[in-house]
This record gives structure tokens, sequence and C-alpha cells, in this order.
């Protein structure tokens, strides 16, 4: 049993893995974004079903088994919330850091700190207009 744990894990962290760079590419939150992460572990189930893989297919059923359970729109906009409050906290460290630069006067810290505070803000700005 002890052997079965890492290849059934490893099996549901692929497939979340998947699902997750599927969402990361700015989709908008819906319930289809539920249906989307079904039919991906559906597509794998049968993958691994077509080469002989039965640990990942337990693996992948336990994750199906998960998102029809789990996978709501009052889930999805409360992770997106979190994630959206998560980049604000980034943007506002990053306004911080930049402050500290500048009242420090390190010209070069100070244009890594702008660099950075603009990269964050992006984010931050991608997050709000997935939603």
């Amino acid at each position: 049993m002890r052997h079965l744990l890492p290849s059934v894990l490893a099996a549901a962290i692929v497939a979340t893995l998947s699902t997750i760079s599927m969402n990361a590419a700015a989709q908008p939150i819906t319930s289809e974004s539920c249906n989307a992460k079904r039919e991906a572990i559906e597509r794998d189930i049968d993958a691994a079903k077509a080469k002989g893989q039965a640990q990942r297919v337990r693996g992948l059923e336990r994750a199906l088994s998960a998102n029809q359970r789990n996978c709501s729109q009052e889930r999805l906009q409360a992770e997106h919330r979190k994630r959206v409050q998560a980049q604000e906290r980034k943007v506002a460290e990053r306004q911080r850091e930049l402050a500290e630069a500048k009242h420090k006067g390190r010209a070069d810290k100070i244009a890594q700190r702008e660099s950075k505070l603009r990269e964050e803000e992006t984010e931050l700005e991608r997050l709000k207009a997935t939603h």
C-alpha cells in the first residue's frame, strides 16, 4: 500500500496541475470551469486506461469524484477573491519597498522596485479582468 500512495498522489497532482494551467490562461470564472476540469480529468482517465495505468486511473477517478463533489460557482468565486486579495497584498508590499528605496535615494534599487511593482500591478489587473 505504501508503494501505491506516491503513484496515486502523483496522478492526482498531475491532473490538478493540468487543470490549473488551463485556468491560469485568464479564463472568466464560470461553472464551465468546473466542467472543463471534469472533461480534462476524464480525458486523462481515458488515456491512462489506454496505457494500462490502473493506479493512475484510480487516482484520477478520485480527483474526478472530488471535482464533482466540491467544484461550484461559489467556491470558484471565493478562490478568485482570495487570489485577488493576495495579489493586492503583493502590490502593497512592492509599493512599500519602492517608497523605502526612494527614501534611501538609491537609483538602482528604485528602478528595480518600480519594475517589480509594475509586474505585480499587471498581474493584479489581469486577475481583476478575469472576474
